[in-house]
């Protein structure tokens, strides 16, 4: 019986033992898997570190990259320009030394000239004495005789010459006016205008055009840039502006508004939002429409878009646009009957103004302006000359740019083409907001009232009710000091705060 119970003891404490083992393999089991769990999380969590510190580094390097590249753009623009100076003072080096070439060889020719002929007066006035025996006298007024002889067939000749050249310049004159008579006929002309007048159903609709208090015209000339003009003529509204663009936006959206007949200030300002969308998908047209006219291919969009521009743009009231459609076809006819490249003619005649549908965005002459923009959108060198050089500032390297200049004068000269009045109102319009947007705080600046007043929108935010009227005195004295203008200019500084908010 004992020798049992040893044995269920023994058997007892090894079941126990085996219990305590399995246990303490089950844990040590566990501590693993839960040592394993707790590496791999620690090592996902290291390789997120890693990928944000890399993605955060690639940003950093990505902005690197970026300036780089602006800075090397800008180095670039830098560098195209200095270039361009330095071919024209190449070019003007050239010029001069080319001229100082002539007249040295001129001046050379000249002084051989005179010492032959006076050897020839002496071999001449030696041999006379020899022969005839003649007095000095005698001799001299031989002599006079025969130079006075010389004398009379070179007038003769320089007589003939003269009147070839004469007859010459007739026949060019009458070819002129022929086709100065010719463009006047083909090609009508109609001078802008610097008002739009606008249709009303009803007199109470002019109640409404001008809102509570004003709250409505000063939104709609605020959002435009025009002026309103609303006086005791029945049925009609009449909207001023020199910039022929801002008073179109304005006339289209004043009809759309007053058909839909909401009219307040957040309508407003959608309507002509909307407007100048629409506005410019009509220049687009505008200017796929004359490259068509003009059978001109392959011309880049953002020139189509520029040369649309042109349509609302006058040189002394003729209408840019039409001028260079005018100017394409004449530089056609003259190159076919040149026997040179027509197509090519036309593309020049049609691009060589199109510097004035950007020469408000950037520095320089419209010349200059324009011939960088065809540079830049892959123009022929051709093309590029004739914009830069039609006014002759330059020296003539191509005959298609000649034929440019002499379209262009053809169809800037004829009669009715232009009036010098409009561009320089349009000009003195330019000068007053140019010279009120220069001051700090001035978001916009508008002249209506045919310059007479000027309006003009300061931040909010960077100016105060002081600052505001400092602004407005220091416009005036500006005007006073660098214009020279009739009468008076009344200056209207805007100083405007709102607040929106949505109830839901």
């Amino acid at each position: 019986m004992a020798g049992l119970t040893v044995t269920l003891v023994k058997l007892l404490d090894y079941l126990r033992r085996k219990d305590a083992e399995s246990e303490a393999r089950r844990i040590l089991d566990q501590a693993k898997l839960e040592a394993d769990n707790i590496r791999r999380e620690a090592d996902l969590e290291i390789k997120e570190k890693d990928i944000q510190q890399r993605a955060q580094r690639e940003a950093e390097f990505q902005k690197i990259r970026d300036e780089l590249y602006q800075k090397e753009r800008a180095l670039a623009k830098r560098e195209d320009e200095l270039d361009a100076q330095a071919e024209q003072l190449r070019k003007q080096e050239r010029i001069v030394e080319t001229t100082q070439r002539k007249l040295t060889d001129r001046l050379e020719e000249v002084g051989r000239r005179k010492e032959e002929l006076q050897k020839l007066l002496d071999m001449q006035r030696q041999v006379l004495h020899e022969v005839s025996g003649l007095s000095r006298e005698e001799a001299t007024k031989r002599l006079m005789d025969v130079l006075e002889m010389q004398l009379q067939q070179e007038t003769g000749a320089l007589v003939l010459r003269y009147e070839q050249r004469l007859q010459e310049m007739c026949r060019e004159k009458s070819r002129e006016i022929l086709l100065t008579a010719i463009q006047r006929y083909a090609a009508a002309h109609t001078a802008e205008t610097t008002t739009s007048t606008v249709d009303i159903p009803n007199d109470e609709m002019k109640g409404r055009i001008i809102g509570r208090e004003g709250r409505n015209i000063r939104a709609f000339e605020k959002a435009t840039g025009v002026d309103v003009i609303i006086d005791d003529t029945p049925g009609v509204v009449i909207v001023s502006a020199f910039d022929t663009v801002r008073r179109e936006v304005a006339r289209l959206a004043l009809n759309k508004l007053i058909a839909d007949g909401r009219i307040h200030p957040s309508r407003i300002e959608e309507i002509v939002l909307e407007t100048q969308q629409e506005l410019d998908q009509y220049i687009r047209s505008m200017g796929e429409a004359a490259v068509q006219e003009v059978d001109v291919r392959g011309l880049h969009e953002r020139l189509i878009y520029l040369l649309g521009r042109l349509h609302f743009r006058t040189s002394y009231s003729q209408n840019v646009l039409r001028h260079s459609i005018e100017v394409a076809f004449l530089a056609g006819m003259i190159a076919d009957e040149l026997g040179l490249d027509a197509a090519l003619a036309r593309r020049c005649g049609l691009l060589h103004d199109i510097g004035k549908a950007a020469d408000h965005e950037a520095e320089g002459g419209h010349p200059k302006i324009g011939a960088e923009l065809l540079k830049r959108y892959g123009e022929p060198a051709e093309v590029v000359h004739a914009a830069v050089g039609h006014h002759d500032d330059l020296r003539v390297e191509n005959p298609y740019t000649v034929m440019v200049a002499a379209a262009d004068a053809c169809s800037a000269a004829r009669p009715g083409a232009r009036r010098e009045t409009l561009e320089r109102y349009i000009k003195r319009m330019e000068e007053l907001e140019g010279i009120a947007g220069s001051f700090p705080g001035v978001e916009q600046a508008y002249a209506i009232q045919a310059g007479r007043e000027l309006r003009v929108m300061v931040n909010a935010k960077e100016t105060t009710d002081e600052t505001a009227a400092k602004i407005c005195r220091d416009i005036a004295r500006a005007f006073e000091e660098r214009l020279n203008y009739p009468g008076e200019i009344k200056v209207t500084v805007l100083r405007e705060v709102r607040h929106t908010d949505i109830a839901r």
